[in-house]
């Protein structure tokens, strides 16, 4: 099944960011791979290499890779995720994550709200994310944030429909 394709577009409208009391946001620093695996693999229970999904892509910047910490342990995160395919520049908000038992704390919407701030300081003007039928909260945020539904393939508008009801 085709995943489905949600699009911000103009950023000047953003919230200001405020990191929720207790925790911190810092951007990505050296040997952070394995926090972001330990983050991606519980949050998404399943197993993504930080090499194949975000270190083998060129440029990665590092200050566009962003955690929500309690103490020293990441606990959220989020990357503003620029592509440039030949003529098509584009922006994603991409591998939003939250570990399961700080679900509901508010820390997706912050840290994907700091991650669309990093894309309007890099001069970005819209924004482009991939998400699954079954991510109902992590939809809620996104709507909160201002995306909407593209209809990218003939299954989308049903489906669509049917999430919209739920959300």
């Amino acid at each position: 099944m085709s995943k489905l394709i949600m699009k911000k577009e103009g950023l000047s409208d953003l919230p200001g960011f405020h990191c929720p009391t207790g925790y911190r946001l810092r951007p990505f620093q050296p040997d952070d791979e394995r926090n972001w695996e330990d983050l991606i693999r519980y949050s998404f229970t399943r197993e993504v290499k930080f090499a194949e999904k975000i270190g083998d892509h060129v440029p990665f910047y590092t200050d566009r890779l962003l955690f929500i910490c309690r103490g020293d342990q990441p606990v959220a995160t989020a990357a503003a995720w620029e592509r440039a395919d030949g003529e098509d520049h584009s922006w994603y908000l991409h591998m939003v994550g939250v570990l399961p038992e700080y679900s509901g704390k508010g820390l997706g919407y912050a840290v994907s709200l700091a991650a669309l701030h990093k894309v309007r300081e890099a001069g970005g003007e819209s924004v482009l994310l991939e998400t699954d039928d079954f991510r109902l909260p992590a939809i809620r945020i996104y709507m909160k944030l201002g995306f909407q539904p593209l209809h990218t393939d003939e299954s989308h508008p049903e489906r669509w429909e049917r999430i919209l009801r739920e959300v």
